[in-house]
């Protein structure tokens, strides 16, 4: 992919100039001609086209800050640095950016200049600015022994810390932090968590022809490097491979003397690994279901809450988007079939074949039963019985509050696997009308 960005013939668009590809990507290694027009179109074209919402001005500043006075030809390792942070601020900002022309000329920016100095998409980044400390900032500073055991190090702050749990599985079924149920399609790359120490990914594909149905082949976590404790590791599995290491081959957090506070544990051999950050109070689970990959989560919310600003994608926090989430209400007068959006009935089952099979592992009502129905329908793969009933085997396991372990459906009429909100309130409504009214003040101030 990043040969092919870099090898296009044709011109690119910074904030709606055109400028020839070769002046971006195609230049000799040692020639610093790239980083000088990025950063002069930066300066000079971008600022009048970026609105109060879309903080590419800040990525923009970060990257030019990062490489004033470096040379690209003796230190290509900073300026890779650089362009991956420049990347993931970018990223943060996606939603916000989506018709900015400056946003997207930066992004293809970046991707060329990755290419021409063979920079690696996965690696070290510069940490955001910080203008207050954050919540392990006394860890970070601290001799005491248990500086990397974040229970242990909060117990006089905080004995009792919250915990979040997040939770991806089937078709995929997504049980966000806040304990909202969605089904969605989200074809191909999403990040389901990005904080101030780890970033998490799923890749998902298309599992049946002719539906919008997905589910997910491939995942990758990054944990950040965090001062004293862990280096930043990378862990990555895909179908048929889920490994009991990270991908430079260790089972720790690297030569620190915190290292064994993140560690990667084979539960079941191809099929389960757990993978413990104590330095962050964090527990992940990966299964490996049939030909598919479940994602599973406990967090504490002070770290799941630990990101610079609410611009990027986290399906985890914030579910997934609207135009991405399916309704997949089953309709009872018809032996079952799905919406149009989903497919039809998948002909290996009928509603009642598939209630009775879930019903084997998921004796409870709940949305996780009504979602091993709906992926039996969909797909006829009774693996996705097993990933429904191992999903909520990890919610009894992670899950802090025992009375959210079952999820159930808000109004009898609306359709399973979406949390149905009730009617609006007075004050829900003056609220909405005051952020009205806040957006409206803060465009007209931009202009």
């Amino acid at each position: 992919m990043q040969q092919a960005r870099a090898s296009r013939v044709g011109e690119l668009e910074f904030c709606g100039i055109p400028v020839r590809a070769g002046w971006m990507g195609m230049g000799r290694r040692d020639d610093p001609l790239g980083h000088r027009v990025l950063r002069i179109l930066i300066v000079a074209l971008c600022f009048p086209a970026v609105s109060c919402q879309c903080r590419i001005l800040k990525c923009n500043s970060e990257y030019l800050a990062a490489t004033s006075g470096l040379h690209v030809d003796e230190e290509s390792v900073e300026f890779c640095i650089a362009l991956r942070a420049y990347s993931q601020c970018t990223r943060k900002t996606a939603r916000a950016c989506r018709g900015d022309l400056a946003y997207h000329s930066a992004v293809h920016g970046i991707e060329d200049l990755m290419s021409q100095h063979n920079c690696s998409k996965v690696g070290p980044t510069h940490p955001p600015p910080r203008t207050q400390p954050t919540s392990l900032d006394f860890m970070v500073h601290s001799d005491a022994p248990e500086m990397c055991n974040y229970e242990k190090s909060l117990q006089q702050k905080a004995p009792h810390p919250n915990y979040t749990h997040c939770g991806l599985f089937g078709d995929p079924h997504l049980r966000t932090f806040t304990d909202d149920f969605q089904t969605c399609k989200v074809r191909g790359a999403w990040p389901l968590i990005d904080n101030d120490y780890l970033f998490v990914q799923v890749t998902n594909v298309a599992v049946v022809q002719g539906s919008s149905a997905t589910a997910t082949s491939k995942l990758t976590v990054i944990f950040k490097n965090f001062q004293n404790c862990v280096d930043q590791k990378v862990y990555q599995a895909e179908t048929d491979d889920l490994p009991a290491a990270f991908i430079d081959g260790s089972r720790n957090g690297g030569e620190k003397h915190g290292a064994n506070s993140l560690t990667v544990t084979e539960k079941a051999a191809g099929q389960y690994i757990e993978i413990q950050a104590k330095y962050i109070g964090t527990t992940i689970v990966v299964r490996q279901v049939g030909r598919y990959l479940t994602f599973a989560v406990r967090m504490p919310e002070l770290i799941m809450r630990s990101f610079e600003d609410n611009q990027g994608l986290q399906l985890c926090l914030k579910g997934c988007p609207t135009n991405e989430r399916m309704d997949w209400r089953l309709v009872e007068a018809d032996g079952g079939h799905l919406p149009s959006q989903a497919a039809v009935a998948h002909p290996s089952f009928m509603r009642e074949t598939a209630t009775a099979k879930c019903r084997e592992k998921l004796p409870v009502d709940d949305l996780y039963f009504r979602s091993c129905v709906f992926d039996l329908l969909t797909t006829g793969d009774l693996n996705f019985t097993l990933a429904a009933y191992y999903a909520f085997e990890d919610v009894k396991n992670l899950h802090s509050n025992k009375e959210k372990f079952h999820i159930y459906e808000r109004t009898a009429d609306f359709p399973p696997g979406n949390s149905a909100p009730g009617p609006p309130s007075h004050q829900a409504l003056a609220a909405k009308h005051l952020l009205l009214i806040f957006w409206l003040w803060c465009y007209l101030t931009c202009l």
